[in-house]
């Protein structure tokens, strides 16, 4: 999730200005206990008569936004006597709100009650709730056949809270201008600055039977200042941070994190919950159920389910807030808001949706408002000639044609009335101003190159980027220090055809290297080769060196933060490699690549090949194999933020099937060895509830034939002292080799779950994480060339066999250390006795997550 969380950094470093603004219609205090003058957390407050209000934070204060200029606030909550009292919210106050605890007369001394003990035997509440959990399928929309509904959705994001000493500092005053776009925020009442906009239109089919969900996008459109990052990419980081919320569900999705949901099955074990007032919601009489988890720093929510007061329990309207404490980054505000109503024959239809969140990366910045509010309309529940045809689309989401290309009539004929903003809806016209300052555009330049890792070759729709920016400079042993240079074409010099590649150079072996690649693809592209869907033809050509046992699977093995490493890197020699290579993916997440492989490996005086006879070993320089590779691959739900140069997974929840099989054959197309090699994998992402997560990778593998070393399976061993999945931090390159194995790679996310129960942990928000690798390898007496002749001798004289014992290592680490920092102490706990390995250590990386 380091890309969301990098995207939202991009609109909090951009920008800006400020303004005389102040906050309208402000209703805020704090509430204590009148004896001991503490503050009362999980207090609701509410304007009488209205759903208008707040529960108190942990902290006792509370903050809502109102358009009354007068009204009655009601305060109320377990062990305290209501208090009401008359506001005037126009006038701006502050209140402190002090409830008096109810007494309890014993011979006339009044005894003040001890802090509230919270029982779930025996409370109507609970009770009251458990009823609504048992009937919560009935009268869903997902029980009918078919229902179809229209979408409408507005994604804001702003620079929050203008003042005037913003206004006084020397960059906002460079740009003037900008005071013509300030808004004031309809929820918190705070001075913005809408930097990106994106609105869509759309209409939502649901089929129970075969089960299938589609979305048919009408129209579609983005603007602001995160332009400079991939449209696709960014459209699904945000379309996962900003999920649909199902109150139903067991867990709500938020902020690529779950939540327990007051509906939960598990919900009375996890939430105290409260039957406040009754009141009147659109004429129908409801009743107020109030719910705070019993632990304010785990993931759950405060807030208000209005039911309305008959035997369906149905929710008329839902209010959700975070606990203050609780153990989530960079979100110091969150409200969500829906409202419901019902068909004609009781089903329940969400009718408006709305989330506010405040972000801020550190304390003392105001950071950024986002705001997604959705209101749907049109429930149908008879299936029509449109909804066929969406379903008979391979993909989810159907955009059509002409979406991104809407005119300005369109949107304003199709907008609702409350979405209409003249400061939301000008923000294309707010950075065609920005840009003609220099200081802006290159500040947006700069932050480009920095996120991207690619310098585009001018200003707009780019021919060619130059990259990536942190493979220029890096080393190793053999090439000593090694420079690179490349770069790649982009859809807006030829929407089908693409060519990159680098060239570089190692000072100490003089050799230069490089990479060449032509690809074809048969769909249209928007801006990058790798969009999905691929459908391409691609030729490959590659020279460079073969770091044996290193093979780093989600970084770029030029990585200079890869530079820094805890033994010498030693065991490389260099490779020669032609492909050509069809790739067919579809929107069922199943994909498959055929692939035509030439392939030449060239020893070093690091790696030589040196093939034993019996006691003579004879050098060889080289050996080539010619192969072909069919690899398969399964990702259902599969959901990635798209870059430039590849694709990252924005949530790990969808399954990933992979299956592949490599055949060469000695004497064909001037192949040495004949080759097989099968490989088979699954990972996948389990939720917890409230007990975070895990992420668990399985594979296994076998080369089926007598081939040299480098042909076997070697582990992927880790030497920098950074964290590198599917890698062993602990174990030395080609210090083990093997011909078939099992692997796993289990890492337990806790999510503070412990830590959250010490109070001076909890205070740090530090949140633990459990993981375990190991891997089952075993190498047939035909590879090994201690047993059998005609085999290439083990360079390094530590390179063992493994026997019936796996390689084990654990670690045990935190994470969210100043919010961007994990650290793990790994221990290694088998083959420990062999010469030369770390037992222990310290690894470290950066994981920005919420």
């Amino acid at each position: 999730m380091r890309l969301i969380v990098k995207g939202t950094l991009t609109l909090f470093l951009l920008l800006l200005i400020s303004i005389p603004l102040s906050a309208q219609y402000v209703v805020q205090g704090v509430v204590t206990d009148s004896l001991t003058k503490e503050p009362l957390p999980y207090a609701s407050v509410r304007l009488k008569d209205t759903t208008e209000g707040t529960t108190t934070g942990s902290d006792g204060r509370f903050y809502f936004k109102t358009n009354r200029s007068e009204a009655i606030l009601v305060i109320s909550v377990i062990g305290y006597n209501e208090n009401s009292r008359r506001i005037y919210p126009a006038r701006n106050l502050s209140y402190k709100v002090a409830l008096a605890p109810t007494a309890y007369d014993l011979s006339e001394v009044v005894v003040k009650p001890k802090r509230e003990r919270y029982r779930k035997k025996d409370n109507p509440a609970v009770e009251f709730v458990r009823r609504m959990i048992e009937g919560r399928d009935n009268y869903s929309p997902n029980e009918k056949d078919f229902w179809q509904r229209e979408r409408y959705e507005k994604t804001t994001f702003a620079l929050n809270n203008f003042d005037e000493e913003k206004q006084k500092k020397w960059l906002y005053r460079k740009f003037d201008f900008l005071t013509e776009y300030i808004d004031t925020s309809a929820v918190t009442g705070k001075p913005i600055l809408t930097v990106s906009a994106r609105e869509l239109l759309a209409t939502d089919y649901y089929r129970k039977s075969p089960r299938s969900e589609k979305q048919w996008v009408k129209g579609r459109k983005q603007a602001g200042v995160d332009e400079f990052l991939s449209k696709q990419g960014m459209q699904a980081a945000i379309n996962e941070v900003f999920k649909d919320v199902d109150i139903y569900e067991n867990n709500i999705s938020l902020f690529t994190n779950k939540f327990v949901s007051p509906l939960s099955r598990i919900g009375t074990g996890f939430y105290k919950y409260y039957l406040m007032d009754t009141l009147q919601i659109a004429g129908e009489p409801c009743v107020d159920l109030a719910f705070t988890p019993f632990n304010s720093e785990s993931f759950g929510f405060n807030g208000h389910l209005y039911v309305v007061l008959d035997s369906t329990y149905f929710v008329k309207r839902a209010v959700f807030n975070f606990p203050k404490k609780i153990n989530l980054n960079f979100v110091d505000y969150m409200l969500l808001e829906q409202e419901f109503k019902r068909a004609e024959d009781g089903t329940r239809l969400l009718d408006h949706e709305s989330i506010t969140v405040e972000f801020k990366l550190t304390e003392g910045q105001d950071g950024i408002f986002a705001r997604r509010v959705a209101d749907y309309s049109n429930y149908t529940f008879a299936p029509t000639a449109e909804a066929d045809k969406a379903f008979t689309k391979p993909e989810r989401i159907i955009e059509e044609t002409e979406a991104l290309a809407r005119s300005e009539s369109f949107w304003a004929e199709n907008r609702p009335e409350a979405a209409i903003s003249q400061q939301e809806n000008s923000v294309d016209h707010l950075m065609a101003q920005l840009r003609s300052y220099p200081v802006y555009y290159w500040t947006e330049k700069v932050l480009s190159i920095l996120f991207t890792g690619y310098i585009p070759t001018s200003k707009e729709a780019p021919l060619f980027y130059i990259g990536p920016m942190n493979a220029t400079i890096s080393g190793n042993t053999l090439e000593g220090p090694r420079i690179r240079a490349g770069g790649m074409t982009t859809a807006w010099l030829n929407p089908h055809l693409f060519a990159k590649g680098y060239i570089a150079y190692g000072f100490k072996d003089e050799r230069v290297k490089g990479l060449a690649e032509l690809e074809y693809s048969f769909k249209k592209k928007k801006e990058y080769a790798n969009e999905f869907p691929i459908h391409s033809l691609k030729l490959h050509y590659e020279s460079d060196v073969n770091q044996y046992g290193q093979n780093y699977l989600y970084t770029s093995k030029d990585n200079v933060f890869l530079a820094l490493k805890r033994e010498k890197d030693d065991r490389i020699g260099y490779f020669k490699q032609a492909e050509m290579t069809y790739t067919n993916e579809f929107y069922s997440g199943f994909s498959f690549q055929l692939t035509a492989r030439r392939r030449t490996d060239e020893s070093s005086y690091l790696i030589p090949f040196l093939r034993k006879e019996g006691d003579v070993y004879t050098p060889v320089k080289g050996f080539s194999t010619s192969a072909a590779e069919l690899k398969l691959r399964y990702a259902p739900n599969e959901k990635f933020f798209q870059t430039q140069w590849n694709r990252f997974p924005v949530s790990l929840d969808a399954p990933v099937f992979t299956l592949s099989h490599t055949i060469a054959g000695k004497g064909i197309l001037g192949s040495d060895y004949t080759y097989n090699h099968t490989e088979a994998g699954i990972q996948k992402r389990f939720w917890f509830s409230a007990f975070g997560y895990t992420d668990i990778i399985l594979k296994a593998g076998k080369v089926w034939n007598k081939v040299p070393f480098p042909l076997l399976i070697m582990p992927n061993a880790n030497l920098s002292y950074t964290i590198q999945p599917e890698s062993y931090s602990l174990m030395n390159a080609m210090e083990f080799m093997n011909d078939e194995y099992f692997s796993w790679d289990v890492t337990y996310f806790l999510n503070g779950w412990l830590f959250n129960r010490i109070p001076l942990l909890k205070k740090l928000k530090w949140r633990e994480v459990v993981s375990c690798r190991g891997l089952y390898g075993h190498l047939s007496d035909k590879n090994n060339p201690a047993l059998s002749d005609g085999l290439f001798a083990f360079p390094i004289a530590n390179t063992q066999s493994m026997g019936k014992t796996p390689y084990v290592e654990a670690g045990i680490g935190i994470e969210n250390i100043l919010k961007v920092l994990r650290l793990d102490y790994v221990w290694r706990l088998t083959y420990r006795d062999a010469p030369g390995i770390d037992k222990s250590g310290l690894r470290i990386s950066l994981h920005m997550t919420f």
